[in-house]
């Protein structure tokens, strides 16, 4: 048994023996799945991330919030280091399910549900997202590590700049700011949303955004779903300001990956995933300079 299954095994909150099994997924912890005499529960492991903005105070605190807000699973247990979730049984969506009709009408109100009931029920400080200040640090983080991209980082910046000015004012609300596939389970009866290490106060077109970009969605459908979420007409306006913030989504999780190739101690292939990403980035942002 691992240091880590030893520290699962003497959780107050088992009865009986337990069972347990690691799953896969998780960028920035580790995750078990456990089972006791009495349920199943999701155990996620993983300490703050400053160079990532995530803290883990704030993400039990989303969680709860999430759950009390009807959109997330209850949060059973929690200590530095460790949440337990309620174990959700159903089935995690792809990018292929996401793009139906069928779910991306029920996506559309849960992502909805989670911006507006959220911060109702929140306890305490809570994170704001800007993504335009997260790549600035990012920028600090690498120049400072001496990564291979320095040289990338002036043009990089100078474009952020733009979309900045081009996103402009939105409204706020309390977003997930990581809407994958992976991130919506289905029980058979409902949809839930899951993980919430980003979250953090921002505008909702960067999780409309990071929802189209992290599954592949035609222009159609993105202009269906601007329209859907607002309940109103598509102007050229939201859409110029949408674009530019999906392509600013886009250039943070493509620096997100750059950092975790200097910082992050996980199994992963960062350097195709910061390549990947430097490719979505560069035709979103083609897109955007077309409007």
């Amino acid at each position: 048994m691992s240091s880590e299954e030893t520290r699962i095994s003497k959780l107050p909150i088992w009865v009986g023996r337990i069972r347990m099994e690691p799953l896969d997924g998780g960028l920035t912890n580790r995750n078990y799945l456990v089972r006791d005499s009495k349920r199943r529960a999701v155990v996620r492991l993983g300490s703050d991330i400053p160079h990532h903005h995530v803290y883990r105070a704030n993400e039990l605190a989303a969680s709860r919030a999430a759950h009390a807000a009807g959109v997330s699973p209850e949060v059973l247990y929690a200590e530095p280091g460790i949440l337990v979730l309620d174990y959700i049984a159903g089935i995690t969506l792809t990018e292929d399910d996401v793009r139906t009709s069928g779910y991306l009408q029920r996506i559309i109100p849960l992502i909805h549900a989670a911006h507006s009931r959220i911060p109702e029920h929140l306890d305490g400080p809570s994170m704001n997202f800007d993504v335009f200040a997260i790549l600035q640090d990012y920028r600090k983080t690498l120049k400072r590590e001496g990564s291979q991209y320095i040289k990338k980082l002036p043009e990089l910046l100078k474009i952020a700049a733009g979309l900045e000015k081009a996103a402009g004012v939105s409204e706020t609300i309390f977003g997930h700011n990581d809407l994958l596939a992976a991130n919506f389970l289905d029980d058979g009866k409902r949809l839930w949303l899951i993980d919430w290490d980003y979250a953090g106060f921002n505008t909702p077109l960067f999780d409309l955004g990071g929802l189209a970009s992290n599954n592949g969605f035609s222009e159609e459908m993105q202009r269906g779903l601007l329209e859907s979420y607002f309940s109103a007409p598509l102007d050229i306006a939201l859409w110029r300001q949408f674009m530019a913030m999906k392509a600013a989504s886009l250039l943070r999780e493509t620096m997100w990956s750059m950092v975790s190739e200097i910082m992050s101690e996980l199994s992963f292939d960062y350097a195709a995933y910061t390549e990947e990403n430097i490719k979505r980035f560069e035709q979103a942002y083609d897109e955007f300079r077309q409007i």
